[in-house]
């Protein structure tokens, strides 16, 4: 079956992890930016202040800043109909709080969404990925202060004005439900660690931070609603997605137990933030969960009117991998996407024991498609490996070309489930520094950047055998997968 002929292909990138240029331009510091590299054996800290002789990933990533005509025409001659990428918060308002945007940042996404449109590529904008402006974080406690609801709506206004004839699809958080897990709470909501600490510091935390987490994602909540509000105001045609971290989960037995603890799982690792964004209202579980992890949060008169109105256009997620759940706490974790769970004996994994489930895939878009009846987005899909150039001066990637292949089966699939499934953007179309664990060497691109770990190499780009691969895959529509 090949897919409609106004299907979306394309890839997905994010600034912090491509842009570089951290000083260039007017810019401002973001969280980012204060987390420094690491690796599968160590882990990434956040340091408050920016460490002498200790590599930042994000300050230089890959340069896309000074790239992005080329990167954009390879991307055009691979058939892109839309490249997903994100503004930096900082570049448009340097400390996130002032009520003059930086003119140098405006003109420079000016001409990136120029570019786009020259070779006939549709933008998807993500207007927050992991780059909140540190400085919210440092003065206001990050998204724990309700006052950045207002920052993030300036910013919004801003965006949508100055870019209303050259982007029409946006997406507000990205991978929003991250928050609801104790380890997002600095990436997802800007809220600093105590002291300079691991990424994934300590999964231990007390009631008070727990429920200023979830204070956090309630101001997220209520900012991606008048988001949603103020774009379409600005341009009726705007559509507007949320940003889901997509967890398929299913029981490691028949047990009852193991049925009801993937179910949990389910509840909150999708639908808790799936139904806040698409039905407008906390789910029916929520209130049992609040009260067994002594969680409170206030909520403003006018909140649950506004989450009403200010529902999503559409529904997008990242798909990577799946996981089982278990009753014994015994079973092995898996790992994952900044999730992890009850390792499935069926599955294989990659090279940084991520599960490889490509029918989860179809089955997390029923599951998905079944509860909410709206068009869905695949942005983020892929397999981060260690490339290596070839004594004939080739990347040859087989292991990605089967593993986007056996996705897009089964995306085809979901289709004729009558699954409404609008677009696919596989993530780090053009290799990126790993939001995880800052590698360069986790690579997930068509399209090879000569850099590596400790931040040496020429930026060179070079086609993987994938970039020929996804080329013929789009001008087939999907028909050749070969």
């Amino acid at each position: 079956m090949s897919f409609p002929k106004n299907f979306l292909w394309g890839g997905a990138t994010a600034a912090n992890q491509c842009e570089g240029a951290w000083k260039t331009g007017g810019k401002g510091e973001s969280c980012a930016d204060h987390m420094t590299a690491g690796c599968r054996q160590s882990p990434r800290r956040i340091t408050r202040t920016i460490e002498a002789g200790v590599n930042y990933p994000s300050h230089e990533a890959i340069n896309f800043y000074h790239h992005y005509e080329e990167d954009i025409a390879l991307f055009a001659e691979m058939g892109f109909k839309v490249y997903r990428m994100s503004i930096n918060w900082t570049r448009i308002y340097p400390q996130g709080d002032e009520s003059t945007p930086n003119p140098e940042g405006l003109e420079f996404y000016r001409r990136v969404f120029e570019e786009c449109h020259k070779h006939g590529i549709e933008p998807l904008v993500t207007l927050s990925h992991y780059e909140m402006p540190f400085a919210l974080a440092e003065r206001y406690g990050g998204w724990t202060n309700r006052q950045c609801i207002d920052f993030f709506l300036n910013y919004c206004r801003t965006v949508f004005t100055e870019y209303r004839d050259l982007v029409r699809y946006w997406l507000t958080f990205n991978e929003i439900n991250i928050l609801a897990n104790s380890f997002g709470g600095y990436m997802g909501g800007g809220i600093l660690p105590e002291a300079d600490s691991l990424m994934f510091g300590a999964l231990e935390e007390s009631q008070a931070v727990r429920s200023a987490r979830f204070q956090a994602l309630h101001h997220q909540f209520v900012a991606s609603a008048k988001a949603v509000i103020l774009a379409h105001e600005i341009n009726p045609d705007n559509q507007v997605g949320c940003m889901i971290a997509g967890s398929a989960c299913y029981p490691l037995t028949c047990r009852p137990e193991d049925l009801l603890a993937a179910q949990k799982r389910m509840q909150m690792g999708n639908y808790f933030c799936g139904d806040v964004q698409v039905r407008g209202e906390y789910p029916h579980f929520a209130r049992r969960f609040f009260q067994e992890n002594g969680i409170e949060i206030h909520q403003e008169k006018e909140d649950a009117t506004l989450l009403k109105q200010g529902h999503v256009d559409f529904y997008s997620f990242s798909y990577y991998m799946s996981s089982c759940a278990s009753s014994d706490p015994e079973h092995a974790q898996s790992a994952g996407n900044m999730m992890s769970g009850v390792r499935n004996p069926y599955l294989q994994t990659s090279d940084w024991g991520w599960q490889i489930d490509p029918e989860g895939l179809r089955w997390y878009l029923n599951e998905i498609y079944g509860r909410y009846h709206i068009p869905l987005m695949v942005v983020e899909n892929g397999l981060g490996a260690v490339d290596k150039i070839s004594e004939d001066g080739k990347i040859h990637d087989p292991y990605r070309i089967a593993y986007l292949r056996e996705h897009i089966q089964q995306m085809q699939q979901a289709l004729e489930d009558g699954v409404d499934l609008i677009g696919y953007t596989p993530w780090g179309c053009i290799d990126l520094v790993s939001a995880s664990t800052g590698e360069m060497e986790k690579r997930y691109g068509f399209i090879y950047v000569d850099k590596n770990n400790e931040g040496q190499g020429t930026l060179k780009r070079i086609k993987k055998d994938s970039f020929d691969w996804y080329k013929k895959v789009i001008a087939t529509q999907g028909e050749d997968l070969d």
